[in-house]
Formats: C-alpha cells, sequence, structure tokens
C-alpha cells in the first residue's frame, strides 16, 4: 500500500462524503514529499476536529506510516474548494 492510498483511507473513514475527496502526492526536495488533502469546504469539520486534534492525529500517523516505509521527511497539507 502506499502512502497515498494509506492516506485516502483515513481521511475517507473520517468525511461523510468519501468520492469528494482527493489526496495527491508531490515531490518537493530530494527527500521530502508532501501530501496534500483536498476535501470539501463542508468536510473541513470533520478532518480537522476540535482544536485540531484529528488534523494532528492524520499528520502523526501519516508520518508514522512514511518512518515505517523508509521515507524520510513527509509533509501533509490540508485543504478545502
Amino acid at each position: 500500500m502506499s502512502i497515498v492510498e494509506y492516506t485516502d483511507f483515513l481521511v475517507k473513514a473520517l468525511v461523510k462524503e468519501p468520492d469528494s475527496v482527493k489526496v495527491e502526492c508531490f515531490d518537493s526536495d530530494e527527500d521530502t514529499k508532501i501530501i496534500e488533502i483536498i476535501v470539501p469546504a463542508s468536510e473541513m469539520k470533520n478532518i480537522i476536529g476540535k482544536n485540531g486534534k484529528n488534523a494532528s492525529a492524520l499528520r502523526t500517523v501519516i508520518q508514522a506510516f512514511a518512518l515505517a516505509n523508509n521515507m524520510n521527511k513527509v509533509k501533509v497539507n490540508i485543504d478545502a474548494y
């Protein structure tokens, strides 16, 4: 399972409209990957959670997955459309 598939699985479990979620991966530097999570504005409250706890947990779990799969640095960006 790739990091994009794993992130997609996690995010779709949090939202009410899983078909509207988009996850993309970009290479920033030689060893840094950027994971872009794009959800509708109406779903942002589910992704961010109270006081940002869901967003923080998502970042932690995704970074742990990356470390387990020998990826050096991963940044997670969450955005709405």
